[in-house]
């Protein structure tokens, strides 16, 4: 799986020129129908119209002092307007200001959110690029608040800030993926199954995002998923080692060598002196009957390594089923009896070389050697 701490950081809330522009005018034109000289409103305004244009967070904290202290009149604390301001000044706060130098009785996002929860439908359409602001820096607040959370191994919390953005309406890839890799962590496989699902629906999804979501269906337990996603993703990605790799050792753990059978070839292209890799072809091609392609590929097994016991023993009863066959198949005859005593050799305790020896004995009339072997069968069958 991806490492958490590499999380994207998905702000999307550097303030564009365009959106400053809007909501300071927003501010000041409202400013001028207060009716109050130096109200608190009125100062609050013209203290975050500051801020924004400088980035000063002193401007920011007179801000949030002023809307304080207007907020403390029930009128005041139920104004549409100043509720606006009230989460704007708040939002900013909370992602600005992330060490939390400027106090308050809670924290700046809880205080954005009450200042929400004040505003009907209404309001809302009314003040659209205030809210897409105050949208905006929510998310980066609940971002970083995950990322701090990530460096202190909490997925539990990182996982609902993440929710916390979906619900803003920021459900962008990243976002999703992110949420992806923290149900995960947080052994959520059922909702890290479905926002996987909507990630590889986009067009820029990438082969590791298919590898990831295969693994959670086998940590899920679901095998059938798990093959389907590998195989879509081989579908997509015909060039990536990864993906041809991974569905090779899942085809292999399902036992399905005739399907492995066509592609084995491409991934041994990849890693041609990989000992395993020319084994399972060996195997797979054997299960399916292309005996020759099999022995083909135990021989260069063999080559890469000589005390492979599984490669000499397979191609060692694969020349004594020939020479079973046909006593006078002096090539088989001999292939089989070096090929299994080497696999003996080997291991000299394993029943399935031994019991090969006997067959491989007991055809070549060699009654010394087929009495030595059955009776250390006997004693292992003893023991």
């Amino acid at each position: 799986m991806r490492n958490l701490m590499t999380l994207k950081l998905i702000t999307k809330t550097t303030k564009h020129n365009f959106m400053k522009k809007t909501v300071i005018l927003g501010l000041l034109v409202s400013c001028s129908f207060t009716g109050f000289a130096q109200s608190n409103y009125k100062e609050s305004s013209n203290s975050f119209a500051m801020y924004m244009q400088s980035g000063d967070l002193k401007n920011l904290e007179s801000a949030k002092k002023f809307n304080d202290a207007g907020y403390q009149n029930k009128r005041d604390s139920t104004s549409a307007k100043v509720n606006v301001l009230r989460a704007m000044i708040y939002s900013a706060m909370a992602y600005a200001d992330s060490s939390r130098t400027i106090k308050n009785p809670k924290d700046p996002i809880d205080i954005t959110y009450h200042a929400l929860g004040k505003l009907r439908a209404n309001d809302l359409q009314n003040y659209p690029a205030e809210m897409k602001y105050v949208k905006q820096n929510l998310a980066a607040a609940h971002i970083s608040s995950a990322n701090k959370a990530l460096g202190k191994k909490d997925y539990k919390t990182a996982y609902d800030n993440y929710i916390k953005v979906k619900e803003l309406s920021i459900g962008n890839t990243d976002v999703i993926y992110n949420l992806a890799l923290l149900a995960v962590q947080s052994k959520q496989y059922k909702e890290a199954i479905g926002y996987y699902t909507t990630v590889i629906k986009d067009d820029d999804a990438t082969a590791t995002m298919y590898l990831e979501l295969a693994d959670v269906y086998r940590l899920s337990g679901d095998k059938h998923a798990q093959l389907r996603t590998l195989e879509t993703a081989r579908s997509k990605f015909k060039d990536n080692k990864v993906v041809l790799m991974n569905l090779i050792q899942e085809l292999a753990h399902n036992n399905n060598y005739e399907a492995i059978v066509p592609i084995i070839d491409e991934a041994i292209k990849f890693e041609p002196e990989n000992v395993e890799l020319n084994y399972l072809a060996g195997y797979a091609n054997e299960t399916v009957g292309r005996i020759d392609i099999a022995k083909r590929y135990y021989q260069k097994t063999l080559q890469l390594s000589p005390n492979n016991y599984e490669a000499n023993l397979a191609l060692g009863l694969i020349f004594l089923g020939d020479f079973l066959k046909n006593d006078t198949n002096v090539e088989a005859q001999y292939y089989a009896q070096n090929l299994l005593l080497k696999a003996n050799e080997i291991r000299p305790y394993d029943v399935n070389a031994l019991k090969s020896l006997s067959m491989y004995y007991e055809k070549a009339g060699d009654l010394a050697q087929l009495d030595r072997v059955k009776l250390l069968l006997n004693q292992l069958s003893n023991n």
